[in-house]
Protein backbone atom coordinates (compact mmCIF):
# COMPACT_ATOMS: atom_id res chain seq x y z
CA UNK A 1 0.00 0.00 0.00
CA UNK A 2 2.93 2.33 0.78
CA UNK A 3 4.08 1.91 -2.84
CA UNK A 4 0.69 2.61 -4.47
CA UNK A 5 -0.36 5.55 -2.31
CA UNK A 6 1.96 8.17 -3.95
CA UNK A 7 0.87 7.00 -7.42
CA UNK A 8 -2.80 7.41 -6.49
CA UNK A 9 -2.16 10.91 -5.15
CA UNK A 10 -0.21 11.92 -8.28
CA UNK A 11 -2.94 10.52 -10.55
CA UNK A 12 -5.66 12.33 -8.61
CA UNK A 13 -3.68 15.60 -8.73
CA UNK A 14 -3.17 15.19 -12.47
CA UNK A 15 -6.90 14.72 -13.00
CA UNK A 16 -7.75 17.80 -10.94
CA UNK A 17 -5.22 19.91 -12.89
CA UNK A 18 -6.62 18.70 -16.18
CA UNK A 19 -10.15 19.57 -15.06
CA UNK A 20 -9.06 23.05 -13.99
CA UNK A 21 -7.39 23.61 -17.34
CA UNK A 22 -10.68 22.76 -19.05
CA UNK A 23 -12.40 25.44 -16.96
CA UNK A 24 -9.98 28.14 -18.12
CA UNK A 25 -11.47 29.97 -21.12
CA UNK A 26 -9.34 29.30 -24.20
CA UNK A 27 -7.91 32.27 -26.05
CA UNK A 28 -9.69 31.76 -29.37
CA UNK A 29 -10.40 34.88 -31.39
CA UNK A 30 -13.81 35.39 -32.97
CA UNK A 31 -14.05 35.95 -36.71
CA UNK A 32 -16.50 38.11 -38.61
CA UNK A 33 -17.83 36.56 -41.81
CA UNK A 34 -19.85 38.65 -44.26
CA UNK A 35 -23.40 37.24 -44.45
CA UNK A 36 -25.13 40.22 -46.03
CA UNK A 37 -25.88 38.44 -49.31
CA UNK A 38 -27.05 35.11 -47.89
CA UNK A 39 -29.51 36.13 -45.18
CA UNK A 40 -33.13 35.82 -46.23
CA UNK A 41 -34.70 38.89 -44.66
CA UNK A 42 -37.74 38.92 -46.93
CA UNK A 43 -36.56 42.02 -48.80
CA UNK A 44 -35.14 40.39 -51.93
CA UNK A 45 -35.29 42.34 -55.13
CA UNK A 46 -37.32 41.03 -58.01
CA UNK A 47 -34.17 39.74 -59.72
CA UNK A 48 -33.37 37.23 -57.00
CA UNK A 49 -36.76 36.25 -55.66
CA UNK A 50 -38.54 34.78 -58.69
CA UNK A 51 -39.49 31.14 -59.12
CA UNK A 52 -36.73 29.43 -61.05
CA UNK A 53 -37.31 26.87 -63.81
CA UNK A 54 -34.15 24.75 -64.06
CA UNK A 55 -32.59 24.41 -67.49
CA UNK A 56 -31.69 21.00 -68.85
CA UNK A 57 -28.73 22.50 -70.70
CA UNK A 58 -25.37 23.28 -69.10
CA UNK A 59 -24.21 26.84 -69.70
CA UNK A 60 -21.27 28.96 -68.57
CA UNK A 61 -23.13 29.60 -65.31
CA UNK A 62 -24.18 27.42 -62.38
CA UNK A 63 -27.69 28.57 -61.53
CA UNK A 64 -28.78 28.12 -57.90
CA UNK A 65 -32.25 27.86 -56.40
CA UNK A 66 -34.02 26.60 -53.31
CA UNK A 67 -35.41 23.13 -54.10
CA UNK A 68 -38.11 23.46 -51.44
CA UNK A 69 -39.59 26.67 -52.89
CA UNK A 70 -37.87 27.03 -56.29
CA UNK A 71 -36.82 30.52 -55.21
CA UNK A 72 -33.84 31.80 -57.20
CA UNK A 73 -30.59 32.22 -55.27
CA UNK A 74 -28.16 33.47 -57.90
CA UNK A 75 -25.42 32.01 -60.04
CA UNK A 76 -21.70 31.23 -60.07
CA UNK A 77 -19.29 30.83 -62.98
CA UNK A 78 -18.67 27.43 -64.52
CA UNK A 79 -14.89 27.52 -64.56
CA UNK A 80 -12.98 26.55 -67.69
CA UNK A 81 -9.96 24.20 -67.56
CA UNK A 82 -7.39 27.00 -67.73
CA UNK A 83 -9.14 28.81 -64.87
CA UNK A 84 -9.08 25.63 -62.77
CA UNK A 85 -5.37 25.13 -63.43
CA UNK A 86 -4.74 28.74 -62.40
CA UNK A 87 -6.54 28.19 -59.08
CA UNK A 88 -4.57 25.01 -58.45
CA UNK A 89 -1.34 26.85 -59.26
CA UNK A 90 -2.17 29.54 -56.70
CA UNK A 91 -2.97 26.87 -54.12
CA UNK A 92 0.35 25.15 -54.86
CA UNK A 93 2.29 28.33 -54.08
CA UNK A 94 0.36 28.76 -50.82
CA UNK A 95 0.98 25.14 -49.83
CA UNK A 96 4.75 25.51 -49.99
CA UNK A 97 4.43 28.11 -47.23
CA UNK A 98 1.81 26.27 -45.21
CA UNK A 99 3.82 23.03 -45.25
CA UNK A 100 6.26 24.75 -42.86
CA UNK A 101 3.51 25.78 -40.41
CA UNK A 102 3.50 24.41 -36.88
CA UNK A 103 0.86 22.13 -35.43
CA UNK A 104 0.17 24.89 -32.93
CA UNK A 105 -0.85 27.20 -35.77
CA UNK A 106 -2.96 24.50 -37.40
CA UNK A 107 -4.75 23.73 -34.12
CA UNK A 108 -5.55 27.41 -33.65
CA UNK A 109 -7.15 27.40 -37.11
CA UNK A 110 -9.33 24.47 -36.04
CA UNK A 111 -10.31 26.16 -32.76
CA UNK A 112 -11.37 29.32 -34.59
CA UNK A 113 -13.52 27.25 -36.94
CA UNK A 114 -15.04 25.30 -34.05
CA UNK A 115 -15.88 28.50 -32.17
CA UNK A 116 -17.57 29.98 -35.23
CA UNK A 117 -19.54 26.81 -35.98
CA UNK A 118 -20.83 26.49 -32.42
CA UNK A 119 -21.87 30.13 -32.29
CA UNK A 120 -23.47 30.16 -35.76
CA UNK A 121 -25.28 26.83 -35.95
CA UNK A 122 -28.54 28.43 -37.02
CA UNK A 123 -26.89 30.29 -39.90
CA UNK A 124 -24.97 27.26 -41.19
CA UNK A 125 -28.01 24.96 -41.01
CA UNK A 126 -30.29 27.60 -42.55
CA UNK A 127 -28.04 27.94 -45.59
CA UNK A 128 -27.71 24.17 -45.96
CA UNK A 129 -31.48 23.84 -45.71
CA UNK A 130 -32.16 26.50 -48.31
CA UNK A 131 -29.68 25.04 -50.79
CA UNK A 132 -30.55 21.33 -50.45
CA UNK A 133 -34.06 21.19 -48.99
CA UNK A 134 -33.13 19.36 -45.77
CA UNK A 135 -34.71 20.20 -42.41
CA UNK A 136 -32.85 22.15 -39.73
CA UNK A 137 -32.67 19.07 -37.48
CA UNK A 138 -31.18 16.95 -40.26
CA UNK A 139 -28.70 19.72 -41.04
CA UNK A 140 -27.68 19.86 -37.40
CA UNK A 141 -27.15 16.09 -37.23
CA UNK A 142 -25.34 15.71 -40.54
CA UNK A 143 -23.56 19.04 -40.92
CA UNK A 144 -22.82 20.47 -37.47
CA UNK A 145 -22.28 17.47 -35.17
CA UNK A 146 -20.17 15.48 -37.62
CA UNK A 147 -17.94 18.46 -38.40
CA UNK A 148 -17.50 19.44 -34.75
CA UNK A 149 -16.60 15.83 -33.92
CA UNK A 150 -13.98 15.75 -36.68
CA UNK A 151 -12.43 19.01 -35.47
CA UNK A 152 -12.40 17.70 -31.88
CA UNK A 153 -10.66 14.48 -32.97
CA UNK A 154 -8.03 16.36 -34.95
CA UNK A 155 -7.37 18.68 -32.00
CA UNK A 156 -7.01 15.70 -29.68
CA UNK A 157 -5.13 13.20 -31.83
CA UNK A 158 -4.22 14.71 -35.20
CA UNK A 159 -0.64 15.67 -34.39
CA UNK A 160 0.07 12.28 -32.79
CA UNK A 161 -0.82 10.41 -35.98
CA UNK A 162 1.22 12.70 -38.22
CA UNK A 163 4.43 12.51 -36.20
CA UNK A 164 7.08 9.97 -37.24
CA UNK A 165 6.02 6.47 -36.26
CA UNK A 166 8.81 4.14 -35.15
CA UNK A 167 8.65 0.55 -36.31
CA UNK A 168 10.54 -2.63 -35.44
CA UNK A 169 13.78 -2.96 -37.37
CA UNK A 170 13.94 -6.76 -37.65
CA UNK A 171 16.75 -9.14 -36.74
CA UNK A 172 19.12 -8.22 -39.53
CA UNK A 173 18.91 -4.48 -38.83
CA UNK A 174 19.24 -4.33 -35.05
CA UNK A 175 21.83 -1.58 -35.45
CA UNK A 176 19.30 0.58 -37.31
CA UNK A 177 16.30 2.77 -36.42
CA UNK A 178 13.22 2.29 -38.63
CA UNK A 179 10.45 4.85 -38.86
CA UNK A 180 7.65 6.15 -41.08
CA UNK A 181 7.38 9.85 -41.84
CA UNK A 182 4.23 11.61 -43.03
CA UNK A 183 4.70 14.72 -45.14
CA UNK A 184 2.16 16.71 -47.19
CA UNK A 185 1.32 15.58 -50.71
CA UNK A 186 0.92 19.11 -52.06
CA UNK A 187 -2.48 20.09 -53.47
CA UNK A 188 -5.41 17.79 -52.74
CA UNK A 189 -8.43 17.94 -55.03
CA UNK A 190 -11.94 17.04 -53.87
CA UNK A 191 -15.11 16.68 -55.91
CA UNK A 192 -17.98 16.45 -53.46
CA UNK A 193 -21.69 15.75 -53.60
CA UNK A 194 -24.65 17.92 -52.70
CA UNK A 195 -26.23 15.94 -49.86
CA UNK A 196 -24.31 17.60 -47.01
CA UNK A 197 -22.80 20.77 -48.51
CA UNK A 198 -21.18 22.03 -45.29
CA UNK A 199 -19.66 18.78 -44.05
CA UNK A 200 -18.69 17.57 -47.52
CA UNK A 201 -16.47 20.65 -47.85
CA UNK A 202 -15.13 20.66 -44.30
CA UNK A 203 -14.43 16.92 -44.15
CA UNK A 204 -11.65 16.76 -46.79
CA UNK A 205 -10.52 20.32 -46.08
CA UNK A 206 -9.83 19.69 -42.38
CA UNK A 207 -7.72 16.59 -43.06
CA UNK A 208 -5.85 18.19 -45.95
CA UNK A 209 -5.03 21.48 -44.23
CA UNK A 210 -4.13 19.92 -40.87
CA UNK A 211 -1.67 17.59 -42.63
CA UNK A 212 0.00 20.56 -44.35
CA UNK A 213 -1.66 20.49 -47.77
CA UNK A 214 -3.60 22.95 -49.85
CA UNK A 215 -6.98 21.85 -51.20
CA UNK A 216 -9.19 22.82 -54.14
CA UNK A 217 -12.79 21.62 -53.82
CA UNK A 218 -15.27 21.41 -56.67
CA UNK A 219 -18.72 21.61 -55.14
CA UNK A 220 -21.78 20.09 -56.75
CA UNK A 221 -23.70 22.20 -59.21
CA UNK A 222 -26.71 21.37 -57.02
CA UNK A 223 -25.17 23.00 -53.92
CA UNK A 224 -22.86 25.75 -55.16
CA UNK A 225 -24.58 28.64 -53.39
CA UNK A 226 -23.98 27.26 -49.92
CA UNK A 227 -20.52 25.97 -50.78
CA UNK A 228 -19.26 29.38 -51.83
CA UNK A 229 -20.50 30.91 -48.57
CA UNK A 230 -18.90 28.17 -46.47
CA UNK A 231 -15.60 28.98 -48.19
CA UNK A 232 -15.76 32.46 -46.63
CA UNK A 233 -15.77 30.92 -43.16
CA UNK A 234 -12.68 28.86 -43.97
CA UNK A 235 -10.76 31.70 -45.59
CA UNK A 236 -11.57 34.11 -42.77
CA UNK A 237 -10.33 31.59 -40.19
CA UNK A 238 -7.15 30.97 -42.20
CA UNK A 239 -6.47 34.69 -42.41
CA UNK A 240 -6.88 34.93 -38.63
CA UNK A 241 -3.91 32.57 -38.10
CA UNK A 242 -1.73 34.17 -40.76
CA UNK A 243 -2.09 31.42 -43.35
CA UNK A 244 -1.25 32.27 -46.98
CA UNK A 245 -4.05 33.26 -49.33
CA UNK A 246 -5.49 30.67 -51.75
CA UNK A 247 -4.63 27.74 -49.47
CA UNK A 248 -8.26 26.57 -49.73
CA UNK A 249 -10.32 27.19 -52.84
CA UNK A 250 -13.87 26.26 -53.81
CA UNK A 251 -14.59 26.07 -57.54
CA UNK A 252 -17.90 25.77 -59.36
CA UNK A 253 -18.83 24.21 -62.66
CA UNK A 254 -19.82 21.02 -64.42
CA UNK A 255 -17.99 17.93 -65.71
CA UNK A 256 -15.35 19.91 -67.61
CA UNK A 257 -14.40 21.72 -64.40
CA UNK A 258 -14.03 18.47 -62.48
CA UNK A 259 -11.93 16.84 -65.22
CA UNK A 260 -9.53 19.80 -65.18
CA UNK A 261 -9.19 19.50 -61.40
CA UNK A 262 -8.32 15.80 -61.57
CA UNK A 263 -5.54 16.46 -64.08
CA UNK A 264 -3.98 19.25 -61.98
CA UNK A 265 -3.75 18.01 -58.37
CA UNK A 266 -1.62 15.53 -56.40
CA UNK A 267 -4.51 13.46 -55.03
CA UNK A 268 -8.24 13.35 -55.74
CA UNK A 269 -11.09 12.59 -53.35
CA UNK A 270 -14.44 11.95 -55.02
CA UNK A 271 -17.88 11.56 -53.47
CA UNK A 272 -20.56 10.63 -55.98
CA UNK A 273 -21.87 7.90 -58.25
CA UNK A 274 -20.05 4.75 -59.45
CA UNK A 275 -20.33 5.85 -63.08
CA UNK A 276 -18.61 9.16 -62.50
CA UNK A 277 -16.15 7.51 -60.10
CA UNK A 278 -14.91 5.26 -62.92
CA UNK A 279 -14.37 8.31 -65.12
CA UNK A 280 -12.40 9.94 -62.30
CA UNK A 281 -10.17 6.85 -62.09
CA UNK A 282 -9.52 6.87 -65.82
CA UNK A 283 -8.57 10.55 -65.73
CA UNK A 284 -6.37 10.05 -62.65
CA UNK A 285 -4.49 7.25 -64.40
CA UNK A 286 -2.98 9.81 -66.79
CA UNK A 287 -1.03 11.42 -63.95
CA UNK A 288 -0.99 8.35 -61.65
CA UNK A 289 -2.24 10.23 -58.60
CA UNK A 290 -3.83 8.47 -55.60
CA UNK A 291 -7.64 8.31 -55.62
CA UNK A 292 -10.21 7.94 -52.84
CA UNK A 293 -13.71 7.06 -54.06
CA UNK A 294 -16.85 7.12 -51.91
CA UNK A 295 -19.56 6.05 -54.33
CA UNK A 296 -22.69 5.64 -52.28
CA UNK A 297 -24.37 2.50 -51.06
CA UNK A 298 -27.37 0.26 -50.66
CA UNK A 299 -27.03 -0.36 -46.95
CA UNK A 300 -28.73 -3.39 -45.43
CA UNK A 301 -30.70 -2.96 -42.19
CA UNK A 302 -31.17 -6.36 -40.51
CA UNK A 303 -33.72 -6.88 -37.72
CA UNK A 304 -33.66 -10.13 -35.74
CA UNK A 305 -36.68 -11.49 -33.87
CA UNK A 306 -35.36 -10.68 -30.37
CA UNK A 307 -35.33 -6.86 -30.64
CA UNK A 308 -37.37 -4.04 -29.09
CA UNK A 309 -39.53 -3.56 -32.19
CA UNK A 310 -40.86 0.00 -31.57
CA UNK A 311 -37.39 1.29 -30.78
CA UNK A 312 -35.74 -0.31 -33.82
CA UNK A 313 -38.59 0.87 -36.07
CA UNK A 314 -37.82 4.45 -35.06
CA UNK A 315 -34.16 3.96 -35.94
CA UNK A 316 -35.14 2.39 -39.26
CA UNK A 317 -37.37 5.33 -40.14
CA UNK A 318 -34.62 7.80 -39.29
CA UNK A 319 -32.13 5.81 -41.37
CA UNK A 320 -34.34 5.83 -44.44
CA UNK A 321 -36.05 9.21 -44.22
CA UNK A 322 -33.29 11.51 -42.95
CA UNK A 323 -32.96 14.51 -45.24
CA UNK A 324 -35.42 12.93 -47.65
CA UNK A 325 -33.06 10.04 -48.04
CA UNK A 326 -30.17 12.42 -48.68
CA UNK A 327 -27.77 10.94 -46.15
CA UNK A 328 -24.61 9.43 -47.57
CA UNK A 329 -25.01 6.09 -45.80
CA UNK A 330 -28.76 5.65 -46.00
CA UNK A 331 -30.54 2.44 -45.10
CA UNK A 332 -32.14 1.27 -48.35
CA UNK A 333 -32.84 -2.45 -47.82
CA UNK A 334 -34.68 -3.73 -44.74
CA UNK A 335 -34.52 -7.42 -43.84
CA UNK A 336 -36.76 -8.41 -40.94
CA UNK A 337 -37.09 -11.82 -39.29
CA UNK A 338 -40.40 -13.49 -40.11
CA UNK A 339 -41.40 -13.74 -36.43
CA UNK A 340 -41.48 -9.96 -35.96
CA UNK A 341 -42.13 -8.96 -39.56
CA UNK A 342 -45.77 -8.02 -39.07
CA UNK A 343 -45.22 -6.04 -35.87
CA UNK A 344 -42.20 -4.24 -37.32
CA UNK A 345 -44.09 -3.29 -40.49
CA UNK A 346 -47.01 -2.03 -38.38
CA UNK A 347 -44.69 0.19 -36.33
CA UNK A 348 -42.97 1.58 -39.42
CA UNK A 349 -46.32 2.29 -41.07
CA UNK A 350 -47.46 4.19 -37.98
CA UNK A 351 -44.29 6.30 -38.03
CA UNK A 352 -44.36 7.01 -41.77
CA UNK A 353 -48.00 8.06 -41.71
CA UNK A 354 -47.10 10.68 -39.12
CA UNK A 355 -44.32 12.13 -41.29
CA UNK A 356 -45.01 15.25 -43.34
CA UNK A 357 -42.75 16.67 -46.00
CA UNK A 358 -42.71 20.36 -46.80
CA UNK A 359 -40.62 23.52 -47.14
CA UNK A 360 -38.31 23.03 -44.13
CA UNK A 361 -38.06 26.70 -43.19
CA UNK A 362 -41.73 27.58 -43.53
CA UNK A 363 -43.30 25.23 -41.00
CA UNK A 364 -42.84 22.25 -38.71
CA UNK A 365 -42.07 19.51 -41.18
CA UNK A 366 -40.34 16.18 -40.58
CA UNK A 367 -38.84 15.99 -44.05
CA UNK A 368 -37.68 18.48 -46.64
CA UNK A 369 -37.46 18.52 -50.41
CA UNK A 370 -35.58 16.42 -52.94
CA UNK A 371 -32.51 18.41 -53.91
CA UNK A 372 -31.87 17.30 -57.49
CA UNK A 373 -34.08 18.21 -60.41
CA UNK A 374 -36.14 15.27 -61.69
CA UNK A 375 -34.92 12.92 -58.94
CA UNK A 376 -38.49 12.33 -57.81
CA UNK A 377 -39.14 10.86 -61.28
CA UNK A 378 -36.24 8.47 -60.74
CA UNK A 379 -37.69 7.38 -57.38
CA UNK A 380 -41.12 6.82 -58.89
CA UNK A 381 -39.54 4.74 -61.66
CA UNK A 382 -37.97 2.42 -59.07
CA UNK A 383 -41.27 2.15 -57.18
CA UNK A 384 -43.21 1.40 -60.37
CA UNK A 385 -40.76 -1.34 -61.34
CA UNK A 386 -41.28 -2.96 -57.92
CA UNK A 387 -45.06 -2.68 -58.19
CA UNK A 388 -45.02 -4.26 -61.66
CA UNK A 389 -43.16 -7.23 -60.18
CA UNK A 390 -45.56 -7.82 -57.29
CA UNK A 391 -44.59 -5.35 -54.56
CA UNK A 392 -47.23 -3.41 -52.64
CA UNK A 393 -47.28 0.10 -51.16
CA UNK A 394 -48.85 -0.11 -47.71
CA UNK A 395 -48.22 3.39 -46.42
CA UNK A 396 -47.18 6.83 -47.57
CA UNK A 397 -46.52 10.01 -45.64
CA UNK A 398 -48.03 13.34 -46.60
CA UNK A 399 -46.78 16.47 -48.30
CA UNK A 400 -47.56 19.81 -46.70
CA UNK A 401 -48.41 23.18 -48.17
CA UNK A 402 -45.97 23.69 -51.04
CA UNK A 403 -45.85 26.11 -53.89
CA UNK A 404 -47.16 25.06 -57.28
CA UNK A 405 -43.71 25.43 -58.85
CA UNK A 406 -42.05 23.06 -56.38
CA UNK A 407 -44.38 20.04 -56.61
CA UNK A 408 -41.82 17.85 -58.40
CA UNK A 409 -39.24 18.48 -55.67
CA UNK A 410 -41.09 16.36 -53.09
CA UNK A 411 -41.52 12.63 -52.68
CA UNK A 412 -43.66 11.34 -49.82
CA UNK A 413 -42.09 8.73 -47.51
CA UNK A 414 -43.16 5.31 -48.75
CA UNK A 415 -43.32 1.81 -47.20
CA UNK A 416 -43.24 -1.11 -49.66
CA UNK A 417 -43.63 -4.83 -48.88
CA UNK A 418 -43.56 -8.07 -50.90
CA UNK A 419 -40.25 -7.01 -52.39
CA UNK A 420 -37.49 -9.28 -53.73
CA UNK A 421 -34.09 -8.98 -55.38
CA UNK A 422 -35.42 -9.07 -58.93
CA UNK A 423 -36.66 -5.52 -58.35
CA UNK A 424 -34.44 -2.55 -59.19
CA UNK A 425 -35.52 -0.94 -55.93
CA UNK A 426 -33.57 -3.63 -54.07
CA UNK A 427 -30.48 -3.41 -56.27
CA UNK A 428 -29.99 0.19 -57.41
CA UNK A 429 -29.23 3.12 -55.11
CA UNK A 430 -32.44 5.08 -54.59
CA UNK A 431 -31.29 8.03 -52.46
CA UNK A 432 -34.86 8.66 -51.43
CA UNK A 433 -37.36 8.20 -48.57
CA UNK A 434 -38.41 4.64 -49.42
CA UNK A 435 -38.52 1.66 -47.02
CA UNK A 436 -38.67 -1.69 -48.88
CA UNK A 437 -39.10 -4.44 -46.26
CA UNK A 438 -38.34 -8.12 -46.88
CA UNK A 439 -38.63 -11.22 -44.65
CA UNK A 440 -35.88 -13.67 -43.71
CA UNK A 441 -36.02 -16.95 -41.80
CA UNK A 442 -32.46 -17.52 -40.56
CA UNK A 443 -29.28 -15.59 -39.88
CA UNK A 444 -27.65 -17.34 -42.83
CA UNK A 445 -30.39 -16.13 -45.15
CA UNK A 446 -30.09 -12.58 -43.83
CA UNK A 447 -26.35 -12.60 -44.53
CA UNK A 448 -26.89 -13.98 -48.03
CA UNK A 449 -29.51 -11.33 -48.83
CA UNK A 450 -27.45 -8.48 -47.44
CA UNK A 451 -24.37 -9.52 -49.44
CA UNK A 452 -26.40 -9.88 -52.64
CA UNK A 453 -25.63 -6.34 -53.78
CA UNK A 454 -23.14 -4.60 -56.04
CA UNK A 455 -22.65 -2.05 -53.25
CA UNK A 456 -20.74 -2.47 -50.00
CA UNK A 457 -20.70 0.73 -47.99
CA UNK A 458 -22.40 0.05 -44.66
CA UNK A 459 -24.82 -2.12 -42.71
CA UNK A 460 -26.77 -2.14 -39.47
CA UNK A 461 -27.65 -5.28 -37.51
CA UNK A 462 -30.10 -5.38 -34.60
CA UNK A 463 -30.50 -8.23 -32.12
CA UNK A 464 -31.23 -8.68 -28.44
CA UNK A 465 -27.97 -10.62 -28.33
CA UNK A 466 -25.04 -8.36 -29.05
CA UNK A 467 -22.88 -11.38 -29.80
CA UNK A 468 -25.35 -12.58 -32.44
CA UNK A 469 -25.56 -9.13 -34.04
CA UNK A 470 -21.77 -8.92 -34.06
CA UNK A 471 -21.45 -12.33 -35.74
CA UNK A 472 -23.91 -11.36 -38.47
CA UNK A 473 -22.21 -8.01 -39.07
CA UNK A 474 -18.79 -9.67 -39.33
CA UNK A 475 -20.00 -11.71 -42.32
CA UNK A 476 -21.27 -8.74 -44.31
CA UNK A 477 -19.04 -7.52 -47.14
CA UNK A 478 -18.97 -3.80 -46.47
CA UNK A 479 -16.69 -1.11 -45.08
CA UNK A 480 -18.83 0.15 -42.20
CA UNK A 481 -20.87 -1.88 -39.71
CA UNK A 482 -23.07 -0.71 -36.83
CA UNK A 483 -24.19 -3.20 -34.18
CA UNK A 484 -27.57 -2.35 -32.64
CA UNK A 485 -27.39 1.15 -34.08
CA UNK A 486 -27.39 2.91 -37.42
CA UNK A 487 -24.71 5.21 -38.90
CA UNK A 488 -23.10 5.74 -35.50
CA UNK A 489 -19.69 4.91 -37.00
CA UNK A 490 -19.43 8.33 -38.60
CA UNK A 491 -19.67 10.04 -35.23
CA UNK A 492 -16.55 8.13 -34.18
CA UNK A 493 -14.15 10.20 -36.22
CA UNK A 494 -11.20 8.03 -35.21
CA UNK A 495 -12.67 5.37 -37.53
CA UNK A 496 -12.07 5.22 -41.29
CA UNK A 497 -15.06 5.62 -43.60
CA UNK A 498 -15.48 3.99 -46.99
CA UNK A 499 -16.71 0.92 -48.80
CA UNK A 500 -15.99 -1.91 -51.22
CA UNK A 501 -17.35 -3.05 -54.59
CA UNK A 502 -19.39 -0.31 -56.29
CA UNK A 503 -19.20 1.76 -53.10
CA UNK A 504 -15.59 2.58 -53.98
CA UNK A 505 -12.28 2.22 -52.18
CA UNK A 506 -9.90 4.18 -50.01
CA UNK A 507 -10.89 5.79 -46.75
CA UNK A 508 -11.46 9.23 -45.36
CA UNK A 509 -11.84 10.06 -41.67
CA UNK A 510 -9.79 8.47 -38.93
CA UNK A 511 -6.07 7.80 -38.95
CA UNK A 512 -6.31 6.18 -42.38
CA UNK A 513 -8.05 9.19 -43.93
CA UNK A 514 -5.64 11.68 -42.36
CA UNK A 515 -2.55 9.79 -43.48
CA UNK A 516 -4.05 9.33 -46.94
CA UNK A 517 -3.38 13.06 -47.41
CA UNK A 518 0.34 12.41 -46.86
CA UNK A 519 3.38 11.10 -48.64
CA UNK A 520 4.19 8.04 -46.54
CA UNK A 521 7.98 7.69 -46.42
CA UNK A 522 9.99 4.81 -44.93
CA UNK A 523 13.22 5.96 -43.28
CA UNK A 524 16.10 3.85 -41.93
CA UNK A 525 19.19 5.29 -40.19
CA UNK A 526 22.02 4.11 -37.98
CA UNK A 527 21.07 3.66 -34.34
CA UNK A 528 24.50 4.45 -32.84
CA UNK A 529 25.97 6.81 -35.43
CA UNK A 530 28.88 7.57 -35.73
CA UNK A 531 30.17 4.76 -33.51
CA UNK A 532 28.63 1.95 -35.55
CA UNK A 533 28.30 2.50 -39.29
CA UNK A 534 27.12 0.37 -42.15
CA UNK A 535 29.94 -1.77 -43.52
CA UNK A 536 29.72 -4.52 -46.12
CA UNK A 537 31.13 -7.81 -44.68
CA UNK A 538 34.39 -8.79 -46.39
CA UNK A 539 33.16 -12.10 -47.90
CA UNK A 540 30.58 -10.24 -50.01
CA UNK A 541 32.61 -7.15 -50.82
CA UNK A 542 33.65 -6.79 -54.45
CA UNK A 543 35.32 -8.83 -55.70
CA UNK A 544 33.19 -11.43 -53.92
CA UNK A 545 35.10 -14.07 -51.99
CA UNK A 546 34.96 -17.76 -52.84
CA UNK A 547 33.07 -18.44 -49.61
CA UNK A 548 30.65 -15.53 -50.18
CA UNK A 549 27.58 -17.73 -50.61
CA UNK A 550 28.58 -19.89 -47.63
CA UNK A 551 28.74 -16.69 -45.57
CA UNK A 552 25.23 -15.68 -46.70
CA UNK A 553 23.87 -19.15 -45.97
CA UNK A 554 25.29 -19.10 -42.43
CA UNK A 555 24.00 -15.57 -41.90
CA UNK A 556 20.45 -16.65 -42.77
CA UNK A 557 20.68 -19.64 -40.40
CA UNK A 558 22.04 -17.39 -37.63
CA UNK A 559 19.27 -14.84 -37.94
CA UNK A 560 16.25 -16.99 -38.77
CA UNK A 561 17.00 -20.55 -37.65
CA UNK A 562 14.04 -22.28 -36.02
CA UNK A 563 15.87 -23.29 -32.83
CA UNK A 564 18.63 -21.81 -30.72
CA UNK A 565 21.14 -24.63 -31.30
CA UNK A 566 20.95 -24.34 -35.09
CA UNK A 567 21.43 -20.63 -34.81
CA UNK A 568 24.43 -20.97 -32.47
CA UNK A 569 26.11 -23.49 -34.78
CA UNK A 570 25.53 -21.15 -37.73
CA UNK A 571 26.97 -18.25 -35.72
CA UNK A 572 30.15 -20.21 -34.98
CA UNK A 573 30.53 -20.98 -38.68
CA UNK A 574 29.86 -17.33 -39.53
CA UNK A 575 32.64 -16.16 -37.21
CA UNK A 576 34.98 -18.77 -38.68
CA UNK A 577 34.34 -17.49 -42.20
CA UNK A 578 34.94 -13.89 -41.13
CA UNK A 579 38.27 -14.87 -39.53
CA UNK A 580 39.54 -16.53 -42.71
CA UNK A 581 41.50 -14.65 -45.36
CA UNK A 582 39.01 -14.29 -48.23
CA UNK A 583 39.91 -15.52 -51.70
CA UNK A 584 38.19 -13.55 -54.47
CA UNK A 585 36.24 -15.71 -56.93
CA UNK A 586 37.88 -13.84 -59.81
CA UNK A 587 41.34 -15.02 -58.64
CA UNK A 588 40.09 -18.57 -58.44
CA UNK A 589 38.80 -18.41 -62.03
CA UNK A 590 42.18 -17.09 -63.27
CA UNK A 591 44.04 -19.86 -61.40
CA UNK A 592 41.78 -22.44 -62.97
Amino acid sequence: MAFWWPLIVIGFAFGICKLLLLLIPSNVPAIDVDTSDVLDDGNQTKDNSFIYIPSRRHTDKVQCYEPATMKYLGYFPALKPDEVKERVGQARKAQKIWAKSSFKQRRQFLRILLKYIIEHQDLICNISSRDTGKTMVDASLGEIMTTCEKIHWLLSEGEKWLKPEYRSCGRSMLHKVAKVEFSPLGVVGAIVSWNYPFHNIFNPMLAAVFSGNAIVIKVSEHASWSGCFYLRIIQTALAAVGAPENLVEVITGFAETGEALVSSVDKIIFVGSPGVGKKIMRSASDTLIPVTLELGGKDAFIVCEDVDVPQVAQVAARGALQSSGQNCAGAERFYVHKDVYSSFVAEVVKIVKSVTAGPPLSGKYDMGAICMQEHSERLQYLVNDALDKGAEIIARGSVGNIGEGAVDQYFPPTVIVNVNHTMKLMQEEAFGPILPIMKFSSDEEAVQLANDSSYGLGCAVFSGSQRRARQIASQLHCGVAAVNDFASNYMCQSLPFGGVKDSGFGRFAGVEGLRACCLVKSVVEDRWWPFIKTKIPKPIQYPIAENGFEFQESLVHTLYGLNIWDRLRALVNLLKILSEQPTPTSNRRRND
